[in-house]
């Protein structure tokens, strides 16, 4: 179980989730409650939105979108799922939303994976691990949808059931594109290693 600590008061994170809906649902502590959200949730969110968008002023820009929109939309959040849920729905809008501003009318997000590809070997430091950017080549030849599902399993590990409220999508079909994703990864892997 994960621990987090608001003003010295060591909470799980349910508890933080419930004492964060009840500022941002008070006028008078919704700001406070909002940046402590934003603390709280962010680097998660950039995290999240970055291996979607790959480069980090997209990520920020998105993150940055996603923060406006939460908040925003504060009384739309019916409290009746998890803040991270409803969070993770809005990233992953706004990061999809950045890819399709960069495709042309006739493109599908899943032809930018050769400019996502050449933004991430830009962005990444010479000193690098090999075998990660390996790997995180392998993920950008996966379509759009399978990679998000790849990357919510693997990297945020959220259940099956978390990234269907998130995506909008079938479980069992986002458990056929997590092993999908998963076996295109390891033969790309096996084809690309020396």
């Amino acid at each position: 179980m994960r621990i987090f600590c608001i003003k010295e008061v060591y909470m799980t994170q349910e508890t933080v989730q419930e004492k964060l809906v009840t500022m941002l649902r008070n006028e008078k502590q919704r700001e406070t409650g909002f940046r402590l959200l934003a603390k709280e949730y962010g680097e998660k969110l950039y995290w999240h939105i970055r291996r979607i968008v790959v480069g980090h002023d997209d990520a920020e820009d998105a993150l940055q979108e996603t923060l406006i929109k939460a908040y925003s939309s504060l009384d739309q959040f019916r409290g009746d799922g998890q803040l991270t849920t409803w969070l993770y729905s809005i990233a992953t809008r706004e990061a999809l939303n950045l890819l399709r501003r960069r495709t042309h009318v006739w493109q599908s997000i899943d032809d930018l994976a050769p400019t996502l590809t050449a933004r991430m070997q830009a962005e990444t430091p010479m000193d690098s691990d090999a075998a990660e950017v390996l790997f995180q080549e392998a993920l950008l030849t996966l379509p759009t949808q399978q990679r998000i599902a790849f990357n919510m399993r693997y990297y945020d590990e959220l259940s099956y059931e978390e990234i269907a409220r998130i995506t909008g999508k079938n479980q069992n079909t986002l458990k056929v594109n997590y092993h999908l994703a998963a076996e295109k990864i390891k033969n790309y892997l096996k084809q690309h290693t020396r």
